[in-house]
């Protein structure tokens, strides 16, 4: 296979369907025969899994399956993981970064574009194409943008432009974003997408039309509107496809919840609250129903939290009359006794609090994170999973149940099915590689794809 000009998919503004478009493409590229990479220089997401090296966003890891290929460090060099308003933290091929966490923001530039253009070029080198996801928008012209526009210049990347059209305005936020953008990226910029469509695609017309007279941008094509069970790459995911009657899963809409896409599978046989108030917890039924603490990027804070909501309290009646109860990671450390911080791990300075006491270990934050692979015995099965963690429970363990209450530091149980089965007693069949498929044959059906396969 011939190298191919790398692709760069922008988006006009933040959740404009980047993401999943460039998961697609990886699909559809391999199905034909190309051996491509997904890469994004610098990502910002609590949802990040474990590979080769360390850790990166969710989204490169799910692409990179999408692909067919082993996720590593270099698909998304630079991660930056929220702990406050004003506060990430750095992670940088993979690993913290403790130096440039604590650096301001516009001294960072430098140090992390290194790290960003290494890991594509070692990656161009390697693959017949690599498929380029942008951040937010390449538009904001008060801020210095080295992950869209430097970086497509860098890799002289043929660029799709992608619009949500759901949101309306979208003419606006393409020609503005045309416009606004360097002219080194403006030259690049092949085609646009309209994205997220809902109803007769005919009636657009005349805009995509004008629109490539006014920009010399082709019109790649309309994307419906569709059902898909890809996880969200931020936050909780609202959708569920349980059917009536379902077991009920409430999980507390933790402010710093993190790797919360591990319970897509799950939102496939049961219905899930995400909840901020304590109401959610009064109905449950000690059969049939769940609750599960996620895990946490600062998990002293959203403890507190909890105890401020009310959430705190109803987590333990509604223990007391029988409901069962799951802890992940930070979750798992909730749910114990105590949780010390003798460094300031997360606040920057030591903090210690009483943790929920439905288990009887405690939880020291260390100040160096575990991140890795590896399988966990839980439920009478054994399953594989990843850890992403500072907390270290008492003795070591990673999986602890005492009557109705369970608590782990593995992430990725959720996504076995048979892990489901056994805790819910309801089948559960997955749903990832076909979703891939179903992802592929939407853009193999809506968008020009010889026109851009020409262009690379």
């Amino acid at each position: 296979m011939v190298a191919m000009k790398p692709l760069m998919v922008l988006g006009c503004t933040s959740d404009a369907g980047k993401s999943w478009i460039v998961t697609a493409l990886c699909r559809w590229f391999a199905r034909e025969g190309v051996r491509v990479a997904p890469f994004k220089a610098q990502n910002m997401s609590n949802n990040a899994r474990v590979v080769a090296g360390g850790e990166i966003g969710v989204a490169q890891w799910l692409q990179a399956k999408a692909a067919g290929v082993e996720p590593d460090v270099r698909m998304n060099p630079v991660l930056l993981k929220p702990e406050a308003d004003t506060q990430s933290q750095v992670v940088v091929r993979g690993v913290v970064d403790r130096e440039l966490s604590t650096i301001p923001w516009e001294h960072r530039h430098d140090a992390l574009w290194t790290p960003m253009a290494e890991s594509f070029d070692d990656l161009r080198d390697e693959f017949d194409l690599v498929v380029i996801e942008g951040a937010g928008s390449p538009a904001e012209i008060n801020l210095r943008d080295q992950v869209n526009n430097r970086m497509i210049q860098h890799a002289d990347a043929a660029g799709l432009l992608v619009s949500d059209i759901d949101r309306g305005g979208s003419f606006a936020h393409l020609y503005g974003t045309w416009a606004l953008v360097p002219d080194e990226t403006r030259d690049r910029l092949r085609g646009f997408v309209l994205n997220r469509f809902r109803g007769d695609a005919t009636l657009l017309a005349p805009g995509p039309e004008r629109l490539t007279e006014l920009t010399g941008m082709d019109f790649t094509g309309v994307v419906p509107m569709i059902d898909h069970q890809l996880p969200r790459e931020e936050g909780a995911d609202e959708r569920s496809t349980a059917t009536v009657g379902a077991p009920r899963v409430v999980i507390p809409r933790l402010p710093y919840g993190s790797n919360l896409d591990e319970f897509q599978l799950l939102s496939t046989v049961a219905s899930i609250r995400w909840t901020a108030g304590p109401g959610a917890f009064d109905d449950l039924d000690p059969d049939r129903d769940l609750i599960v603490l996620p895990g946490s990027k600062h998990v002293i804070a959203d403890l507190d939290w909890m105890r401020r909501c009310g959430l705190a309290e109803a987590v333990i009646g509604a223990v007391s009359r029988g409901v069962r109860c799951v802890g992940v990671c930070g979750g798992a450390m909730m749910l114990g006794r105590s949780i010390d911080d003798p460094t300031g791990v997360e606040g920057g300075r030591p903090a210690r609090r009483d943790g929920l006491g439905l288990l009887g270990h405690d939880t020291v934050l260390r100040p160096s994170k575990s991140t890795v692979l590896t399988e966990v015995d839980a439920l009478g099965g054994r399953f594989s999973g990843y850890e992403i963690r500072y907390g270290e429970l008492t003795d070591g363990q990673r999986f602890i149940s005492s009557g109705v209450v369970a608590a782990t530091t593995v992430h990725g149980l959720f996504e076995h099915p048979e892990f489901v089965h056994r805790l819910l007693g309801v089948a559960v069949e997955p749903v990832l590689e076909q979703t891939f498929d179903l992802l592929a044959d939407t853009i193999d059906e809506h968008l020009d794809v010889s026109a851009l396969r020409a262009s690379l």
